[in-house]
């Protein structure tokens, strides 16, 4: 709950900044955020895939990271979940910002996105179910209230909106924290981290190149991770 309110607390922050930053500081502003996206995606998946042992440097999830990725992809293109997204996004416009649809569109996908790939949710989600410790989510909070503002600063109030897909992930796994445990054990949790950094590194290559690679569909990519590691391990 506290997630979501600083998402929406974020996004209505940022898009009063966008009233008095002009567009061609925006631009620029957004081009700075997406390269920082993508080293701290990059360092993400990095560290959990370098593992040091006996003064040299060796590599674990590799194969993992590919086969998820393309099975998650297949699935997700033909489900479409980007479609989904954007769907959602032109209906809260329709709404709350009519003369800006696309933009309100692609400012709440890439916040919701952002804020709820990767383990650092998961993670603080299962603790705050299971042992009633929300610290993990509470930093969350701070990095996420950061980000989403930033975002909003360029792509207006739909970043706010994220709340709404924040509340339902990780209040629903907040709420299901038991029977999901015993399917996340830590390798799972590992490759989780280290191909949820892979999208989030995706998510600052689109913002920095302008390019329009579906995350959304890349999202599967998560649940197959963890049938892979259940037979094949981390390899």
């Amino acid at each position: 709950m506290a997630n979501a309110s600083t998402v929406a607390i974020g996004g209505t922050l940022g898009y009063l900044f966008q009233r008095i930053i002009p567009k061609k500081v925006q631009k620029t502003v957004l081009q700075a955020i997406g390269l920082g996206i993508i080293f701290i995606g990059l360092s993400g998946t990095l560290s959990k895939m370098l593992v040091i042992k006996n003064n040299s440097i060796s590599t674990v999830g590799t194969i993992m990271l590919i086969i998820t990725l393309a099975i998650g992809t297949i699935f997700g293109e033909l489900i479409d979940i980007d479609a989904w997204l954007n769907n959602l996004g032109k209906t809260l416009a329709q709404h709350f910002s009519k003369k800006e649809s696309s933009k309100f569109s692609e400012g709440f996908t890439i916040s919701t996105l952002t804020v709820c790939i990767g383990a650092m949710g998961v993670v603080g989600a299962l603790q705050d179910g299971l042992n009633h410790d929300p610290s993990i989510l509470f930093t969350k909070s701070v990095i996420d209230f950061i980000v989403v503002l930033l975002f909003a600063a360029s792509y207006g109030i739909g970043c706010s909106f994220a709340a709404i897909p924040v509340l339902i992930f990780e209040g629903g796994i907040t709420l299901l924290a038991t029977f999901i445990k015993p399917f996340l054990a830590s390798d799972a949790l590992i490759g989780i981290s280290l191909v949820g950094n892979t999208l989030i590194a995706l998510i600052g290559i689109n913002m920095l190149l302008g390019s329009k690679i579906k995350i959304a569909n890349l999202l599967p990519s998560l649940i197959f991770v963890i049938i892979y590691v259940h037979f094949w391990g981390l390899s």
